[in-house]
């Protein structure tokens, strides 16, 4: 396991067989889907399983979506983090994008952006990516904002599986 970030009110760091009940409970609820896909969980056992996929991510391409734990109460709020992406979005394949997914009760807060903030550092500076990309559903306005206070800048629109979605990018400070 790579080692948990820190951040002022966060700890990062790779999802683990225990954080199946935090996952269940972010992705079983329907208004965390309204813009991503609208196929909310329903046994933690999807849940269990999608850790597992995401371990495997770990393995295979040294990246991949961590848990986002609340320093104050040790509580699992959702996850974030770069992922490799190996089918073809947006004509573009083999790709690292930065996400995040958060329990709808911490959103509000600034935890993507915090988080958001964290894995741009780590993808530029330990991973050493030349550019990260993201994706949202075009109507998604609170996800596009924190993509815009990354520093992400928009590309385009584009249909993907029968959703418009828009296309954001940042290229490393370090090129």
């Amino acid at each position: 396991m790579r080692e948990p970030i820190e951040t002022e009110r966060l700890i990062l760091r790779e999802l683990t067989a225990s954080d199946d009940k935090g996952m269940f409970e972010l992705d079983s609820n329907p208004n965390v889907h309204v813009f991503v896909g609208k196929k909310p969980v329903k046994d933690i056992d999807e849940s269990r399983s999608h850790i597992k996929n995401i371990q495997q991510q770990y393995k295979d391409f040294d990246a991949g979506r961590w848990a986002v734990i609340l320093k104050e109460t040790g509580d699992f709020i959702g996850w974030s983090g770069i992922k490799f992406i190996t089918n073809e979005i947006n004509n573009h394949k083999d790709f690292y994008e930065i996400g995040y997914r958060f329990i709808e009760k911490h959103w509000g807060k600034g935890y993507a952006t915090e988080a958001g903030k964290a894995f741009i550092d780590y993808a530029f500076n330990v991973m050493k990516v030349e550019t990260l990309y993201a994706y949202a559903d075009e109507g998604n306005e609170n996800s596009r904002r924190i993509l815009e206070k990354l520093g992400l800048q928009y590309v385009n629109s584009f249909e993907y599986e029968g959703e418009l979605e828009v296309w954001y990018e940042l290229k490393s400070p370090n090129l």
